[in-house]
């Protein structure tokens, strides 16, 4: 199944077209590259009023061209969440606007269950599905990344929203380490969400390769779910990697221990509002207790 993130006020996709994407973020209008984006689209007037223009380097990397001045960051808001936007020099903006049809869903489940949640969040980068779940009233929000300057930028979320008073603790960790001590501690988790990168390090080196050690975190992971556990959510944005992959990795794990659940995978998107079509995102797999 497809899920679109389609309740965004203050974040728009004006346009896609020729490799790249029109953004409005707030009042600021970026232009930004995106692999996904293989049709042609007509460059008309919108397309020149980008307040900054994102260029690929042939060499690898890239730039930003500023056109019209505006600060560093600013902040943007979705439902009762507000976050920092700002360019960085590898492109994002330290926000994924699609993943909002993933926060509906977690707030949706946390929000309506009758007990108190802890979520475990994995590679959480700058916090969005934590703040959404410590928003929709979770009891506890273990957030894990092993980036230092995402997870400042996750806390500065936090404070932005308001959500000082719940209960969200900042791990900067290897998410395979973290797992096997949470294991060794006796901790679990009703809902366990994970972002995984194609290719990554941890703090001290420890390298991730997608393809071969997704399946052991999964595996690591089930050690640390709850007996009663309400979801387990993968995002992934993997060029290449389909949905079905990742519904058959939640079968073959979850699915094999907890019954009284439904497994779904498909895409992620956002709405071009130029062509009223849906710009592909990324892909998501969950397993969600059965209602």
């Amino acid at each position: 199944m497809n899920r679109v993130a389609n309740h965004w006020k203050d974040y728009e996709c004006i346009d896609a077209g020729n490799g790249e994407k029109l953004e409005r973020w707030g009042n600021i209008i970026l232009r930004r590259p995106d692999p996904a984006v293989i049709w042609p689209s007509e460059t008309d007037a919108d397309w020149q009023h980008a307040h900054a223009h994102y260029h690929r380097s042939k060499s690898g990397g890239g730039h930003w061209e500023y056109k019209k001045q505006f600060k560093d960051s600013w902040t943007i808001t979705y439902k009762n969440l507000r976050f920092k936007v700002s360019p960085t020099g590898f492109k994002h903006t330290g926000l994924f606007p699609e993943q909002a049809a993933n926060w509906d869903f977690m707030m949706d489940r946390i929000a309506n269950e009758q007990r108190e949640i802890r979520v475990l969040n994995l590679f959480a980068y700058s916090g969005g599905a934590t703040m959404a779940c410590a928003a929709a009233g979770a009891g506890e929000v273990v957030h894990v990344d092993a980036s230092k300057g995402m997870v400042a930028w996750a806390k500065e979320n936090m404070i932005l929203s308001h959500l000082e008073d719940r209960k969200i603790r900042f791990i900067v960790d290897d998410v395979l380490k973290f797992v096997a001590r949470e294991k060794r501690r006796g901790r679990t988790y009703h809902a366990i969400i994970m972002d995984p990168p194609s290719y990554g390090r941890g703090p001290n080196g420890e390298v991730w390769k997608i393809e071969e050690q997704l399946y052991p975190l999964i595996q690591a992971c089930m050690e640390i779910l709850d007996d009663d556990p309400l979801f387990f959510l993968v995002n992934s944005y993997t060029t290449g990697f389909p949905p079905t992959a990742l519904e058959n990795l939640l079968h073959a794990t979850i699915g094999k221990k907890y019954v009284n659940g439904v497994i779904d995978a498909g895409e992620i998107g956002l709405p071009i509002t130029k062509s009223k079509t849906v710009l592909p995102c990324g892909i998501y797999g969950r397993w969600v207790k059965e209602e």
